[in-house]
């Protein structure tokens, strides 16, 4: 329930959806159509940075969250524990739900800003390799534009960053979205409050690139980022429905990526915690809060039950910077955090509401990656896409384990090998600040092993059993041999595959892990 002087930006939507919820469908009636698609991802937000635990240990600050909508989420759908970002940063991530592919399939493996700029480029000695530093482009074949195509609206609300300033990717319209609600280039905002016209100096002009684009309604106004993409998202869904559309919204409210501000109508719900974390739990309750916004809406207009709703993340918690002191701890269990080649850094956050397929208060730990959203929403739209690229996609369908009955029998045993299936990374770039794991590096996950390829500041292979260590405290390389070479084996055979770029020290190229000698 959301109550008390919180709820005050909601009375212009609630006014709207009290008139509207009142109308009949205008859609006809007949055969039972796909149903509308709600994914909302979050930025940054780190494997426990909710209510809702994914494991018996919490993550420091867990306890203190407040994000009932979600635990609602997570009593009527299905919780992964094993869920995977495509990449430890977010535009390798987010393109690669918008195509299938893994980021270093797609050659986007590091976050885009300006047209034909490396924003990842040499660093102690280490020279990252050519990459698609644009980002996608139009006529790219996207999930949006398929959708589109099969009778969707395709919505896009908040953070796009899928194309670089300057190229045709940053307008989220020509990627196939058919509106776009506040996205363009940039990966973070400026500033969250609306009073400050979510940018960073309204009085001075300059470089506005972080600036938040299309909520000039807002400025000036008492009303916080997340907030306000929520309402513009919900008016259209109501747009939508009012037209008899079916609709896929991607939603994606900016939050909880840096600058950390508070929304300070959440502030007193934090009094025990320190500036930085009780600021940073007000965006999550933000976050929550505007999940709520779009379940009411759904509600009202009498569709929650015909649309399917994905929660998850662009990849690991912040925890390098920023945050409260003592860094790289926040994602506890967990090592380290966004940016890093460790568990902090990947492991995300996944739920999925959708009634009559989903079995309410399931959870599964079977092995998920970003990726895999591509060929499991084509399928649950009904909607088939060009067999070039098909055959090209690698993400697996996860219908399988969204209709299996608990016991993993699905479908005559569908599920079968999902436990030991291999995900691999790729990021041959650093990101920002050092921290454990923050350097360039290739991995490979297989059932419980775990190997890590770092190239920095020389070619090193470490070797982790999850299930024993999930902190990743203990290197078993030079005692699983056998397993060490396996590993070494399939990651350099994907990253053939994927005609994945390595990074060079000295002028010369890093040899692929099973290359290595060690």
């Amino acid at each position: 329930m959301i109550s008390g002087k919180g709820c005050l930006w909601l009375l212009p939507l609630l006014l709207v959806c009290s008139s509207l919820a009142a109308q009949n469908s205008p859609a006809e009636k007949g055969e039972k159509q796909p149903p509308n698609i709600l994914f909302f991802i979050t930025d940054d937000l780190g494997w426990q940075d909710t209510a809702v635990s994914l494991h018996k240990e919490s993550a420091p600050f867990q306890q203190h969250y407040r994000t009932p909508h979600l635990l609602r989420l997570a009593r009527e759908g299905l919780v992964f524990t094993n869920a995977y970002a495509s990449s430890p940063v977010c535009t390798p991530t987010r393109t690669s739900i918008m195509t299938g592919r893994s980021p270093q399939a797609n050659g986007i493996t590091y976050w885009i800003l300006r047209k034909d700029q490396d924003t990842g480029g040499p660093r102690e000695g280490t020279v990252p390799p050519q990459w698609n530093v644009n980002g996608l482009q139009s006529g790219d074949v996207t999930l949006p534009a398929l959708l589109q195509k099969g009778g969707y609206r395709t919505i896009h609300a908040g953070k796009a960053h899928l194309g670089a300033h300057g190229s045709s990717g940053a307008d989220p319209k020509n990627l196939g979205f058919d509106v776009n609600i506040a996205g363009h280039a940039a990966g973070a905002p400026s500033d969250f409050r609306g009073r400050r016209n979510f940018a960073r100096d309204p009085e001075k002009p300059g470089d506005r690139i972080w600036d938040v684009p299309g909520l000039e309604k807002y400025h000036g106004k008492d009303t916080y980022l997340t907030e306000a993409l929520a309402l513009e998202a919900a008016t259209a869904i109501h747009q939508a429905h009012q037209d008899g559309q079916r609709f896929f919204l991607h939603f994606s409210p900016y939050a909880v990526h840096t600058p950390i501000i508070a929304n300070d109508r959440h502030l007193d719900h934090y009094p025990d915690l320190s500036k930085v974390e009780a600021a940073y739990a007000t965006m999550i309750e933000s976050v929550d809060e505007a999940l709520g916004v779009l379940l009411k809406t759904l509600e009202d207009l009498k569709i929650l039950e015909e649309t399917v709703i994905i929660f998850t993340s662009d990849n690991g918690g912040l925890s390098a910077h920023t945050r409260e002191k003592p860094h790289h701890r926040h994602n506890h269990p967990l090592s380290s955090g966004k940016g890093s080649a460790l568990e902090g850094g990947t492991r995300i956050p996944l739920m999925v509401r959708w009634p009559g397929v989903v079995e309410a208060g399931r959870r599964t730990d079977l092995p998920v990656i970003s990726h895999d959203h591509f060929p499991t929403l084509l399928e649950v739209a009904g909607v088939e896409g060009p067999q070039d690229h098909m055959t090209r996609v690698e993400g697996w369908n996860l219908l399988p384990i969204l209709r299996d009955d608990g016991r993993g029998t699905e479908i005559g045993g569908l599920l079968e090998g999902w436990g030991e299936r291999v995900l691999c990374w790729h990021m041959p770039h650093f990101w920002g600040p050092r921290g454990p794991g923050i350097q360039p590096f290739s991995s490979i996950r297989r059932g419980p092993w775990k190997m890590i390829y770092y190239y920095h500041p020389e070619p090193k292979r470490v070797l982790y059993h999850l299930g024993r260590d999930l902190g990743e405290s203990r290197d078993l390389a030079d005692q699983q041999e056998k397993i060490l070479a396996d590993l070494s084996e399939e990651l350099a055979r994907h990253l053939r595959e994927t005609g994945a770029s390595l990074p060079s020290i000295n002028g010369q190229t890093i040899p692929l892990p099973d290359e290595l000698k060690q």
